[in-house]
């Protein structure tokens, strides 16, 4: 499938137009860092194909992650820095191979006011972001860390579309804000209820969880 036909279902012709004369399209390999805190943003990425982590990180170097960014998506936390000219508040990292499209925060205004698809593609992406933030804080106030290991794991397995995830203990417990021996237990008693295998930095996901 190529751009256009990518984002004809949600954009009108005149805004596809210019999105292929005025972006870039780039790419981006799995852990390249797109965008990291301080950072001013030039551009609003938009997803073509791959994933995007979006990361807070805090004065001690924890992670915590917010949400994915996944094709067709962009990220919400761009359009806010952009149109405040703030720097950027979140570290965004390739979690695939990431195909994008890079559109100048020139345009912003201008398409606003222009195209009512990319107003409203705008809305819909800090509303989405904004409830994804709310389950976030939920899952940190009101969960269990067992249950948010385990929305964690489906989240990872939805935005990778696999159910086989490259990650090591060390990194699920820095993205929970945890300890790795705690993630070892969990995924341990998650093995032995038959929910997942785990192997070397690599667990697979079963049905019973991945439902």
């Amino acid at each position: 499938m190529d751009t256009i036909e990518t984002f004809r279902e949600i954009f009108e012709p005149g805004l596809i137009k210019e999105l292929m004369s005025k972006s870039k399209q780039l790419t981006a390999k799995a852990g390249d860092v797109i965008l990291d805190i301080g950072e001013t943003v030039r551009q609003i990425p938009i997803i073509i194909k791959g994933s995007v982590k979006v990361s807070r990180i805090d004065e001690e170097g924890k992670e915590l992650l917010l949400y994915y960014v996944n094709p067709k998506e962009s990220c919400a936390m761009t359009f806010t820095c952009c149109m405040q000219q703030y720097p950027s508040e979140i570290k965004a990292v390739a979690e695939e191979d990431v195909e994008m499209l890079a559109v100048p925060t020139a345009v912003m205004d201008q398409w606003l006011v222009k195209y009512p698809s990319w107003k409203s593609f705008v809305m819909k992406t800090i509303h989405h972001r904004f409830n994804e933030l709310l389950r976030t804080i939920d899952q940190i106030a009101f969960q269990k860390l067992d249950e948010r290991l385990i929305s964690y794991l489906k989240e990872k397995a939805k935005a990778t579309n696999s159910t086989l995830i490259n990650l090591s203990h060390q990194q699920i417990a820095d993205e929970l804000a945890t300890s790795r021996v705690v993630i070892s237990r969990l995924l341990k008693k998650l093995e032995i209820d038959k929910k997942l295998l785990l192997y070397r930095n690599q667990i697979k996901l079963l049905k019973e969880i991945s439902k």
